[in-house]
């Protein structure tokens, strides 16, 4: 049976002009086959209302984990552009949003910094905090300022079993839109009766309404030989698992056969981020690698497998910086970890109470350069030179102004809660340790 077009975006039409109170439309976008299926008929379909009768709102809303495929996010990007474009030089009511998650709750903060080990099945922290928390941060908002938020969303029942159960669960009998998990918040999905094979036939038949049409996407598909990341809003949709488009640092699956059919297919600057996902996986429960102790506490335990190592943690951001200094000979603008989560980093461990190494100090062993401590940190001069001043001694400067960096780690991650906990912390590991050096 061939997709009948037509259905699908007279039901699109009549859900868009239906509503009195023109409640928006949030369009989950991920760049793959089935977001980019459901976008381009909401165009086509919205495209061909009169302009006057065009006054529902739509963001199509993409979600950016900071640890996108880069071959994906680079594409994904000039798409987004496209849309934005073009949707105001056609009159759309369409706006492009990207979300992200924040600092604290970044991948490379909590892997490096806070020393989380990497996401397995078992121990999967970074859906939430990579894309739920960002998302559902969006659409509160436009809930908060509008009421309520109809959400489209490429999912299929064709795709799992799992995904139909979860449709089925939360569909309101006789009606195009079904509940969602947030309140004043609906699901329209608009195409999860719609076969694969359906969608790659409407998108290599369709051009999308912002130009171009869809061969590079079908190129990225066959060059990868897998599918897409959906947009994750909850977490009864499914995570990048099963060599979807996604991270690029994934370890829930064994093997990346995405990120291995792309450097086979002439991606070889790839290689790597291929090596340090294996890495990640490879090093994950190494006794050596974990604290025998929970983060923030003093109980050591052998049967305790906590966060990584303080010397862990460095080698990881070494390691990193190495991949990423070798991936900038190809592609000189690929930034793997940005600044501002050096910085985190950098803050974390001192809110942990470690002080051996330095962002500064491993940046500058990677990248030959001369940064100082102070590029990572926030440094008040006039209080350094005034400590010394009062503390001749060594030992209590190091002290109060390691203790002054545990209080602006909380600052500077907008996150004061356990201070004093923290505080205590190194007061007592400080006391232990000199207690140490003594016998």
């Amino acid at each position: 049976m061939a997709l009948d077009k037509k259905y699908l975006q007279e039901e699109i039409r009549e859900q868009y002009l239906i509503d009195d109170n023109n409640r928006p439309w949030i369009v989950g976008f991920s760049g793959g086959k089935d977001s980019t299926m459901l976008l381009q008929l909401v165009w086509a379909t919205v495209g061909e209302i009169q302009p006057i009768f065009r006054k529902r709102q739509i963001y199509v809303v993409c979600n950016d984990t900071l640890v996108e495929n880069p071959k994906i996010a680079q594409f994904i990007r000039g798409v987004l552009e496209n849309i934005q474009n073009e949707a105001a030089k056609q009159g759309m009511p369409i706006t492009v949003h990207e979300t992200a998650p924040k600092l604290e709750e970044s991948f490379w903060v909590n892997l490096i910094g806070k020393g989380y080990p990497a996401p397995n099945n078992t121990f999967r922290w970074c859906t939430e905090r990579l894309k739920i928390n960002p998302t559902t941060e969006f659409i509160k908002s436009k809930i908060s300022e509008i009421g309520e938020v109809v959400i489209l969303l490429g999912t299929r029942s064709a795709e799992s079993a799992n995904r139909a159960k979860s449709i089925k669960k939360h569909e309101v009998k006789g009606e195009r839109l079904r509940k969602h998990i947030l309140p004043n918040a609906y699901v329209f999905a608009v195409i999860k009766d719609v076969e694969t094979d359906e969608v790659w036939q409407y998108l290599l038949h369709n051009k999308p309404g912002w130009g171009g049409d869809n061969r590079p996407l079908v190129t990225l598909y066959r060059n990868a030989n897998g599918g897409d990341c959906p947009l994750v809003i909850d977490d009864t949709t499914p995570s990048c698992g099963n060599s979807r488009f996604g991270c690029w640092v994934c370890t829930v699956v064994q093997r990346d056969k995405s990120m291995e059919a792309l450097i086979d297919n002439g991606e070889e600057w790839m290689e790597p981020l291929s090596d340090f996902r294996d890495m990640l996986q490879e090093n994950r429960n190494k006794r050596e690698n974990r604290e025998t102790k929970r983060r923030g506490s003093y109980i050591e335990d052998e049967e305790t497998w906590g966060p990584y190592t303080e010397d862990h943690r460095a080698y990881m951001l070494k390691t990193l910086l190495e991949a990423q200094k070798e991936v900038q000979q190809t592609e000189p603008n690929l930034v793997l970890v940005n600044s501002q989560e050096l910085v985190g980093i950098q803050v974390t461990w001192h809110r942990d109470s470690l002080f051996r190494f330095s962002v500064a100090d491993i940046y500058n062993e990677v990248y030959g350069t001369d940064l100082k401590a102070a590029d990572f940190e926030v440094q008040d001069v006039f209080e350094k030179e005034t400590l010394k001043e009062v503390f001749t001694d060594e030992t209590d400067f190091k002290l109060i102004n390691e203790l002054l960096e545990v209080q602006k780690s909380r600052y500077i991650m907008v996150n004061n809660y356990g201070l004093q906990h923290d505080l205590e912390n190194y007061i007592e590991r400080h006391t232990k340790t000199n207690l140490q050096n003594v016998h």
